[in-house]
């Protein structure tokens, strides 16, 4: 058999079979980075992909909104439900990030990129907002 008819059934038997994109492996190096405290650290390592370094968003194959003087931070719970369980494009991070990392996020976010939210969100707020982590099926 001709190799470049061999390639191309082997490409179109791999197209028959989607992986699904999970959101249990997020941020730009696409794995659990649970050595991550610091607000900071989770930003640049998991939110920073999309919400760019600056906290300005973008726009491509979808509206990625911006941190940056973003007045729907206001109240901490709104974006730790959206942290929590995704909203649009952005997927779930409860079960990925823990409670710890999502509140030290949320409060870095909420004190940078223009925001000067002064009050905190802590672990148990967020261990409050929880729902069940989301489970993937196959």
């Amino acid at each position: 058999m001709n190799s470049h008819i061999l390639r191309a059934l082997v490409i179109a038997g791999l197209a028959a079979f989607p992986v699904a994109a999970l959101a249990d492996s997020p941020g730009a190096g696409g794995e659990r980075k649970s050595d991550m405290q610091s607000g900071a650290e989770v930003y640049r390592h998991v939110c920073q992909a999309c919400h760019m370094a600056d906290g300005k968003g973008g726009k491509g194959a979808a509206v990625i909104p911006a941190l940056a003087g973003n007045p729907k931070l206001a109240i901490s719970a709104y974006p730790a439900g959206v942290v929590l369980n995704g909203f649009g494009a952005m997927p779930w991070f409860n079960g990925t990030l823990s409670p710890e990392q999502i509140a030290n996020v949320i409060n870095y976010v909420r004190t940078h990129f223009g925001n000067s939210y002064a009050d905190t969100l802590s672990a148990d707020d967020v261990k409050a907002m929880a729902g069940p982590v989301p489970h993937v099926t196959h």
